[in-house]
Parts: structure tokens; C-alpha cells; sequence
């Protein structure tokens, strides 16, 4: 791009070095927006989602950049008056005449109309640099050959860098002002403040775990635990078709496209094929019992609900894999390309120990380290919450209070360490069948018929580990023929109207 002559006098650094930096940019084009922005902040609205401070070229435009835009969000003018006492002691604008290239930028300023034209360019021009700098450090790694540098890690890190650029305009996030992070933490706040029932994160469609966890939160990756038959798997596919369902697209406040309700879900099947999965999910929407869909065995009243819930399921973009012993690499790349075509809220993982490790490791719990590392880095890359389910080690089964802790966790060290949300799910009642008396002890078979009576659709999910609130207990009820969680009725909400599932 050829150099256009830029504001005198005070020339950006970055200007001066134009003749030998051969990366493609435009200085006045970034004084024109500036200069546009100072004199009418209402521009900035206009330009906001497609242009940041990373994006400019030189970096006193950046800051200045930065600066106007966190006045102009806190309803505050951003004017070279109002900017002057925040940039006074920056050197970089010291070199280019202090404050007074402030108001020579607002005394060159453009015509509004053509501001989304220069921050359009100032944009392309930003990826493309980005561009070149990675195709740079591809063909240099490529060139080095290094026994420890393999082919496919080197593919797979390229294809992440490439994501991160088409997805957030830059290629690597590096440090980030404290400035921009307090902005990034208010505008959570105030969706959760305007979202219904004030969740910070996506709903679980249970409203008691959503009430303990204020939902899923982005980038986060939650455990979730369990011994066989507790129904892992199915309070998993409950919580990703309820957000599934919900889903509702439309205009999110940075002024991009987006889930404003549920969203789309990814979800691994690493143990049961799509199909299976599939049945499961028509099973609990249509109430049917999943063994009675598997043999047809069903009325007509029956038969109808079922096509209904298949219908229902079809609009729902709920995307399944099946493909067994995944390496986190190929995972990692898969979510991404999902994220890439359909979209990608919410990433469900079952199980997380049969997903395989990139490299050969020494043990069992540096596999295992990898792959919740691997995990976690999906979470924060796609900035997604990611839920992997885990199965516990048998040392629940040989005490008296079978109520899983985190030690239970196979490998817990990493598991734990990892996971900003570590739950449990537990159905006492599970055990307690295995405890039935024999018939002729009519003392103790009243006792078990009571408990049983007591424990009969009930579940509960143990919080062991949270970063962002606290832990304890959630009850839910549990419908095992339909294999469904759903809320728990308590005692004063009896006969209070509502849907308490």
C-alpha cells in the first residue's frame, strides 16, 4: 500500500519507518479515524466492531485509540481536551508534539460518513500484517527441523493461529491493557444484569444448578464426575439439548451476530454412536422409555410424540461425534471448524479418559494432564465453556458414605487442578436397591421400603470445585425410564403452578 503523506509536523514512528518496514499499512488513514472520533464520538459506535487498538498500525494511534474508547463507553466525551490529561506523559506522543498532534488530528479530521471505509481499511490492513508475520513463522519452523518438533503438532498449531486471526482479527492475544479487561468484566456483568434470571453464563435449563453455578460461564471447563449408572451421560445430554433448544439468534451488544439465548452445542461421544445418543434425547423429550423406541414398541398416542420430538430436534443445532479414541489435538481442531461453519457456545466432552493424549506419554496421569490442559485451552481459544465427563475411581464403592469427593477423581491431581468447576452426580437411590432385605426380615424391609420411598427420583449434583462461587449440594429429580434430570418440587412450591420439571 502506498505511503500516504501523513500529518506534519510529528510524524508517527511508525510512519518514519515505512521505507524499510515492508509490512503493508496506512498512517493517515488511522489519523483520519482518530480525527473523526475526536470531533464526533457518535462515529465511534459505528466503527466499534470492526476496528480495536490492535489493529492500528502505529502504537500512539493505539493508545489514543484505547483511550477514547473507554470514555465514549462510559458515556464520557472524548474530545484532545478531555484526552489530554490521560496521554500527557506518554513518550510516544511527546516525540510527535505532546498534546497539540491531538488537536491537529481533530483539525484534519475527515467527513463522518467515510469513517467505516477508513476503519475497514485500517481492519484488512491489520490481518494482513498478521498474515505475513504467520506465514513467516510457519515457513520458519517448517525449515528447522528439530527431532522434537513433529509435522502434525506444527499443521495443528498453524491451523490454531490461522482460527485465532479469522475469528479475532490477531493471531496471538499477548499482553492486554488492565483498561480493556475492566471493560471485558462489566460488559459480562451487565448481560448477565439484562439476561433473564441474572446468569452470567449459559442456562443449564435446571434452575437450581444454574442458581448455584449463575450458569456456564465462558471459557471455562467444567467436570462433570460420576460412578456408572448415575447418569453422567444423561444429565449431560438433558443440559446440552436444553440449550440447544433455547437456542435464539441475533444482534449481541458489540453489534455482531450471535446466540442472545442457548446456543449451538458440540457434544463428543467417544463411548456411543451418534445414534445412540440421538435415542437418548428422543427418549426424554417424547417420555418414552429409550428401550420401547429401540424395539418399536410403542402406541399410536406414543408413536405421535415421538415424531413430534424428532421433529423438535431436527431445528435444534445440536452437532454429534462419534468418532472413538479422538486425540485432544484432532478434538482441539474439529471444535475449531465447527466454531468456523455452524458456530460453537457450549463443547461437551463424554468421557474424558477415553480421549487420547497428542504423544505417547511416560504414565497414565501425564496423559491424562495433557489432555485436561488440551481441554482447558480449547475452553479459553474458543472462549466457550467446555463440560468433559469423567469417571471416579472404584474406592467410592468400599465406603460406608458412598457421596463422591474430589480425591475419587481417577488421575485427580490434574482433573482437580485444571477445572474451574468440578460436580458429582449421585443417586443414592442406585445404591440403595442393592441393599434390599430378604423378604422374611419384615422389620427391616419396612425401614428399606420407607427409604426407598424417601430416595425414589431424587438425584443430587455435588459441587466439589468452583472458582467463581460457591460449592454444596443441588437436588434434582430424576426420571431413570426416560432417563431425564429435571427440577426438583419443594415442599413449599407444592401446588404453586409453575414448570419445576
Amino acid at each position: 500500500m502506498n505511503e500516504i503523506a501523513p500529518l506534519s509536523p510529528g510524524v508517527p514512528a511508525a510512519a518514519q519507518e515505512a521505507e524499510t518496514d515492508p509490512l503493508p499499512h496506512n498512517i493517515e488513514a488511522e489519523q483520519q479515524l482518530l480525527g473523526a472520533i475526536l470531533t464526533n464520538n457518535d462515529v465511534y459506535d459505528r466503527i466499534a466492531s470492526i476496528v480495536s487498538a490492535e489493529h492500528f498500525f502505529d502504537p500512539v494511534h493505539a493508545r489514543i485509540f484505547e483511550v477514547a474508547a473507554a470514555r465514549i463507553q462510559k458515556n464520557a466525551l472524548a474530545s484532545p481536551v478531555t484526552l489530554k490529561p490521560f496521554l500527557e506523559e506518554d513518550e510516544g506522543l511527546k516525540e510527535l508534539g505532546g498534546p497539540a498532534y491531538l488537536a491537529r488530528l481533530a483539525g484534519a479530521a475527515i467527513s463522518t460518513f467515510a469513517a467505516r471505509d477508513y476503519a475497514q481499511l485500517i481492519h484488512d490492513l491489520a490481518i494482513r500484517r498478521e498474515l505475513i508475520r504467520l506465514g513467516h513463522d510457519i515457513a520458519e519452523k517448517a525449515a528447522r527441523v528439530d527431532v522434537s518438533s513433529d509435522p502434525k503438532e506444527q499443521i495443528v498449531e498453524a491451523e490454531q493461529a490461522l482460527y485465532r486471526l479469522g475469528e479475532q482479527g490477531r493471531a496471538e492475544t499477548g499482553f492486554q491493557s488492565f483498561l480493556r479487561a475492566v471493560t471485558d468484566a462489566v460488559e459480562v456483568a451487565a448481560a448477565a444484569y439484562q439476561r433473564d434470571g441474572g446468569l452470567a453464563g449459559l442456562s443449564t435449563g435446571l434452575v437450581d444448578l444454574d442458581r448455584k453455578l449463575g450458569g456456564l460461564h465462558r471459557s471455562d471447563l467444567l467436570i462433570l464426575a460420576g460412578r456408572p449408572s448415575m447418569g453422567k451421560t444423561s444429565l449431560a445430554t438433558n443440559i446440552a439439548f436444553n440449550i440447544a433448544r433455547a437456542y435464539r439468534r441475533g444482534k449481541l451488544p458489540d453489534g455482531t451476530e450471535g446466540a442472545v439465548n442457548g446456543g449451538v452445542v458440540g457434544f463428543f461421544s467417544l463411548e456411543m454412536s451418534a445414534e445412540q445418543l440421538a435415542a437418548r434425547i428422543l427418549s426424554e423429550v417424547a417420555e418414552i422409555p429409550s428401550e420401547q423406541i429401540r424395539r418399536g414398541d410403542m402406541t399410536e398416542e406414543e408413536f405421535r410424540r415421538f415424531v413430534d420430538a424428532a421433529k423438535e430436534l431436527e431445528a435444534c443445532p445440536l452437532f454429534i461425534d462419534d468418532t472413538p479414541a479422538l486425540p485432544i489435538s484432532q478434538l482441539a481442531a474439529r471444535a475449531r471448524r465447527l466454531k468456523r461453519t455452524h458456530g460453537l457456545d457450549v463443547l461437551f466432552v463424554d468421557y474424558l479418559q477415553l480421549v487420547r493424549p497428542s504423544t505417547a506419554r511416560d504414565s497414565r496421569v501425564n496423559e491424562v494432564s495433557e489432555i485436561t490442559q488440551g481441554l482447558k485451552a480449547i475452553a479459553k481459544e474458543l472462549d466457550i465453556p467446555v463440560v468433559a465427563l469423567s469417571q471416579l475411581s472404584r474406592q467410592v464403592e468400599a465406603r460406608e458414605d458412598k457421596r463422591p469427593q474430589l480425591s475419587d477423581l481417577r488421575e485427580s491431581g490434574s482433573i482437580e487442578q485444571d477445572a474451574d468447576v468440578v460436580m458429582f452426580v449421585f443417586r443414592e437411590e442406585y445404591y440403595a436397591e442393592r441393599e434390599k432385605p430378604a423378604d422374611h426380615e419384615l422389620e427391616k424391609m419396612a425401614a428399606w421400603q420407607e427409604r426407598m420411598e424417601k430416595l425414589h427420583g431424587r438425584a443430587e449434583v455435588i459441587i466439589g470445585k468452583q472458582r467463581h462461587g460457591p460449592i454444596g449440594t443441588v437436588e434434582l429429580s430424576f426420571e431413570g425410564r426416560f432417563t431425564r434430570f429435571g427440577n426438583l418440587v419443594k415442599p413449599w412450591q407444592e401446588g404453586a403452578g409453575g414448570d419445576f420439571g
